[in-house]
């Protein structure tokens, strides 16, 4: 691997120019997806101030910062999976290298699990509430109240957005917080649309997972990535459908977030099919 395969004057790519600008796509994206991770780093810094402004203890770590976790995991996995598809020889992904790689990935799949479990405890915490005790929510002005406006956004409560609040309101289990119904249906499944792309996004490396020990082994046959190919398809749709909820909801980051994603892969996908039209080059099965 490393080079684009040239077979009587045949590339997989087309032409040598049509994959110099594949390659400078798919590294721009893989760019973009690090910058991602201070966004998101960003948007949970500024969240944390009222989710846990008395201090934050260590098993709470991946509920604040599940987003940012999440994305740093998966770059690095990304470029784990873009070395051994795309930049390295087969021949030298062998002892130190192969375990090396291993040992990476393993890593950064148990903090792709922790930040799973983040996403839970995130949305299981929009569950856990208590009906406001008070009549007036605008009595709690001044009493270091915030107001939830949408998933990760918050508000300091004060005479104005106090007013604007829904008739029924609630405060969210062991923070001041307050949301009103419309605001928490919104959040809830804003939640919901979080925990199932993480749990979708794992599949995705299940898959790839078994698709590069295959290929490695010289066993990726194609009646495999035939099979395979239909799970994909299955996993990208949600994806695909979580990506289009995000869009739709008017939440950018995650929108641009997952379309670079979903982008980055396919880049993967494609380094896949090059891999095994090469192998299949090199080794041509006897007729």
């Amino acid at each position: 691997m490393g080079t684009n395969l040239t077979v009587e004057g045949n590339t997989y790519f087309g032409s040598d120019a049509r994959f110099r600008l594949f390659k400078a796509a798919k590294y721009v994206v893989y760019l973009l997806l690090c910058f991602n991770i201070y966004l998101f780093l960003q948007e949970e810094m500024a969240a944390l101030s009222f989710t846990f402004a008395d201090g934050i203890e260590p098993g709470q770590i991946i509920q604040a910062f599940s987003a940012t976790i999440d994305t740093a995991a998966w770059v690095v996995l990304l470029l784990m999976f873009e070395l051994e598809t795309a930049v390295l020889d087969d021949r030298k992904i062998h002892g130190l290298v192969k375990w090396g790689m291993h040992g990476l990935r393993g890593f950064c799949c148990i903090a792709l699990l922790y930040a799973f479990t983040g996403y839970y405890r995130e949305l299981a915490t929009l569950y856990h509430l208590t009906p406001l005790s008070v009549v007036d929510a605008c009595s709690l002005v001044g009493a270091d109240y915030s107001l939830m406006v949408g998933l990760d956004e918050y508000l300091p409560l004060d005479a104005v957005n106090c007013a604007a609040l829904g008739e029924q309101v609630y405060t969210v289990a062991h923070f001041n917080i307050l949301v009103d119904s419309e605001t928490l249906g919104s959040a809830q499944t804003l939640a919901w649309v979080d925990f199932i792309n993480a749990a979708d996004w794992i599949l995705v490396v299940v898959v790839l997972e078994v698709e590069v020990r295959l290929q490695l082994r010289g066993n990726l046959s194609d009646q495999v990535m035939n099979a395979t190919r239909i799970i994909k398809l299955m996993i990208y749709a949600v994806l695909f459908a979580c990506a289009g909820y995000w869009g739709y909801a008017g939440d950018f980051l995650d929108f641009w977030d997952a379309s670079l994603w979903l982008f980055a892969f396919i880049f993967i996908e494609l380094n896949v099919f090059e891999w095994q039209f090469e192998t299949d080059q090199e080794h041509p099965v006897a007729a």
